[in-house]
């Protein structure tokens, strides 16, 4: 695929735009990656979108588990548990996700969209132990779910921190602060698992992929800005962009245009 320079910088806006919604609201922005690189950017191929978004999400998703780990915000012991489970189910996910026709996927995936955007919406609640240590008890319902939601993140080539912070929190008991540094470990490895999957199957557009990141780390450093500038107004902030998401979806599905049921041919 040979890249105009409207393509290039479009990838660029594009992950600038993701970045920022992770930087302001702090979660879920990634979901909007496929759609983006899909009807913004030009990639004609569903797989091709999954792969690459899988990837600008992983390489993100590292760059921001730094600030974390020197917060202290990370319990690296649960974090690793549940990103090792979760590498087995990714890879599960995303060889299931190759096989499915482009428009089934995509239609998945708008549904998918809807779930996250409703998950936004539930308050999280803060308390938890701060000190949890791991136990074989924790460590089994950790892996148990860690395949699960990575099984999920593989499928559809998304972070999916809206599953995995609630799952690192029901499987150690952890705070929200620190289930949330302790995931971008997780939505990093998925990530990977899954780019990698993609890029064997030759699914992936490196030029792309690399302008993408580029624009998201700098998108992700002025959210990251005005969140600090606009703490009060998070919660309307997320409003704004579940509604959004909402939207986003319901033109992939209407550009889809499936059932009865997922049209079999």
């Amino acid at each position: 695929m040979v890249l105009s320079w409207t393509q290039d910088a479009l990838a660029v806006l594009s992950g600038g735009a993701v970045g920022f919604s992770l930087g302001l609201i702090g979660g879920g922005g990634s979901i909007l990656a496929v759609p983006l690189l899909l009807y913004v950017v030009g990639v004609g191929d569903v797989h091709v979108a999954i792969g690459t978004s899988a990837l600008a999400v992983a390489a993100n998703a590292f760059a921001n588990l730094h600030g974390h780990w020197r917060a202290g915000n990370v319990k690296w012991s649960c974090a690793a548990t549940f990103a090792v489970a979760g590498i087995i189910g990714a890879a599960i996910g995303s060889s299931a996700g190759k096989v499915v026709d482009g428009q089934k996927l995509l239609f998945l995936f708008a549904l998918a969209m809807i779930v996250v955007g409703a998950a936004m919406l539930r308050p999280r609640a803060g308390a938890g132990n701060p000190d949890v240590r791991m136990t074989p008890m924790i460590a089994a319902r950790l892996a148990a779910i860690g395949v699960l939601v990575g099984a999920v993140s593989g499928f559809f080539g998304i972070g999916g921190g809206f599953l995995i912070v609630p799952g690192l929190m029901l499987g150690s008991g952890m705070p929200i602060l620190n289930a949330i540094g302790s995931s971008l470990f997780s939505v990093g490895s998925f990530g990977l698992t899954t780019a990698i999957n993609y890029a064997l199957s030759g699914l992936i557009e490196w030029t792309i992929a690399l302008l993408f990141i580029l624009g998201g780390l700098a998108g992700g450093f002025l959210g990251m800005r005005l969140a600090i500038r606009l703490a009060a107004e998070r919660r309307m902030l997320t409003f704004v962009f579940v509604g959004i998401i909402f939207a986003v979806a319901i033109y992939m599905l209407a550009r889809t245009g499936l059932p009865p049921w997922l049209s079999i041919h």
